[in-house]
């Protein structure tokens, strides 16, 4: 049996958990020195901009289209092997457009994304009324809808994830905090190999190691001497009810505008979000709430009957962003043969996380194929 550590249980090392549990001959054990979920991805609102997105081409789109032609196929997989209901909206994303967009890039959009096998449409004003009369606010003058992009419930796909992990043998080891790793040079090569986790909870052997921690990625790559340079960017974000139904009961798309998300859950409750917020000089990030403030008006502007809404949670989280490269970071660590990085996903974590897999469970086997 090939020995799998993949340490760091996000939505990204749940999802390559659960993949590499699918395939023959691979003994898996997950690590994390929390509960699945604990740090950025429990903070996301799982909007996943596929479609939508203005990237056609190269890596970035690649990651996107691997993962929304995943998605439907995941969750019903998760919903059949774990007996559970996984909240999962499929009625699209609408994002709003205003007089200052350009309407002939979206037209152009639309176009490339009929070619690449994707749908959008794009409403004017009087239609957009039509379907979703909660929106009013002058300045919004139609919508692109993505019919085929979804949004998901973070939390509980992660943990949906690691139950089927689970269940198709994968070890997990929560609560225990890897300490160190042990390694050693290849003959004749230049690179290293990881043969051990030490954890607070006993070593363990390893054929591969998948480092998906997050922030936590950064403390892992320097204790093998290559260090990952990953900055937390703060999100924060509300969970309110609103006191009557708002909009088309039989359409209830996320909504989208100014890089605010009116995500709908359901019960009258929505959540809105998120923040963007960069370190200061000293590396310090401090959740402001002026900021959070602003995003709860710029809902209301769009959607007014929100004013009324109770505030039944806030919430903030860390995203972690590489420093200089393109995020996310989905590689062979520098030097070593069998040490993998699936991290530094940014605001992107829970869109890239079945594509991530995919390319780490590629990675793996293709490897072991040529050993």
């Amino acid at each position: 049996m090939i020995k799998v550590g993949i340490v760091g249980c996000g939505v990204v090392g749940a999802a390559i958990a659960y993949e590499l549990s699918r395939v023959e001959g691979l003994n898996v054990t997950l690590f994390d020195r929390q509960t699945p979920a604990s740090g950025s991805t429990g903070a996301a609102l799982g909007v996943l901009m596929g479609a939508i997105s203005q990237k056609t081409k190269g890596r970035g789109w690649r990651l996107r289209s691997a993962s929304m032609r995943r998605y439907d196929s995941l969750i019903a997989e998760l919903r059949e092997i774990t007996g559970q209901d996984l909240p999962y909206n499929q009625q699209g994303i609408l994002l709003l457009r205003f007089a200052q967009d350009d309407r002939d890039r979206w037209e152009k959009l639309i176009q490339v994304r009929n070619s690449q096998g994707w749908k959008l449409e794009l409403y004017e004003i009087a239609s957009l009324r039509q379907k979703c009369p909660q929106l009013q606010n002058d300045r919004i003058v139609g919508a692109v809808y993505s019919p085929q992009d979804r949004q998901v419930d973070p939390t509980a796909l992660t943990q949906a994830l690691v139950t089927a992990a689970r269940i198709n043998g994968v070890n997990c080891n929560f609560g225990l905090e890897v300490q160190n790793f042990a390694t050693t040079t290849v003959t004749g090569s230049n690179e290293r190999l990881c043969q051990q986790i030490y954890t607070t909870g006993g070593a363990f052997e390893i054929d591969w190691l998948v480092i998906s921690a997050g922030l936590g990625s950064l403390p892992l790559t320097t204790s093998l001497n290559q260090k990952v340079d990953l900055r937390p960017v703060l999100g924060q974000a509300l969970h309110v009810k609103s006191k009557q139904p708002l909009g088309n009961p039989n359409f209830q798309p996320v909504i989208t505008g100014d890089d605010v998300h009116i995500v709908p859950l359901g019960n009258q409750e929505y959540w809105l979000g998120a923040t963007v917020e960069f370190p200061d000089d000293t590396g310090e990030i401090n959740a402001n709430s002026a900021l959070l403030t602003q995003v709860k008006q710029q809902a209301i502007s769009f959607c007014p009957a929100l004013a009324d809404a109770t505030i039944l949670r806030t919430w903030s989280g860390k995203r972690p962003r590489p420093e200089g490269q393109s995020a996310p970071v989905i590689s062979k660590l520098t030097g070593y043969r069998n040490v993998l990085l699936a991290t530094g996903h940014y605001r992107n974590g829970i869109l890239l996380a079945p594509a991530t897999a995919l390319q780490i469970k590629e990675t793996i086997l293709k490897n072991q194929e040529n050993c």
